[in-house]
């Protein structure tokens, strides 16, 4: 939680204002269609592994909000020339995996994390689309950054 207005807009800027000054970058508000008020967050990350994220305030789960949202970024970062996305989720947030896979995502390995800030072991599973055609291309960071990595059956 930000403790004060101006944290909160140096957030604001650093994480999203400032995308808008780079050549391609998505950094949306998921907002509804009826009041236009933002209620969470979708993004994918222009470094190399392409990370595709959300959030959303909890008393919008489950009502296929995240799914629209994302279909609709993934299609433009598809159209923009991105060569893949990947997206990572603890493996007991099983929802997550949903979304990944209701949006055309693929489950590629797990691997453990000294997760922070606390500290604590977590499985992250990790997803990938690839849009350049090359479907047996992994993104193979995570996998080669952490010792403890496997494929689980899912």
């Amino acid at each position: 939680m930000n403790e004060s207005l101006e944290e909160t807009k140096k957030f604001y800027y650093e994480r999203y204002a400032a995308k808008y000054e780079l050549p391609q970058a998505y950094a949306y508000a998921i907002c509804l269609k009826s009041d236009n008020l933002p209620i969470g967050y979708i993004k994918v990350d222009m470094e190399e592994h392409h990370d595709f994220g959300y959030g959303l305030r909890k008393e919008f789960w489950h009502q296929g909000i995240v799914s629209e949202a994302a279909k609709a970024v993934i299609e433009q970062v598809k159209k923009d020339g991105l060569p893949y996305i990947t997206a990572t989720h603890d493996r007991k947030n099983l929802r997550s995996g949903k979304v990944m896979q209701k949006v055309g995502m693929k489950y590629c390995y797990s691997y453990e994390e000294q997760w922070q800030p606390k500290n604590i072991p977590v499985i992250f599973r990790m997803y990938q689309l690839n849009f350049n055609g090359n479907e047996d291309f992994v993104y193979k960071k995570y996998w080669d950054m952490y010792e403890n990595h496997f494929i689980e059956e899912l």
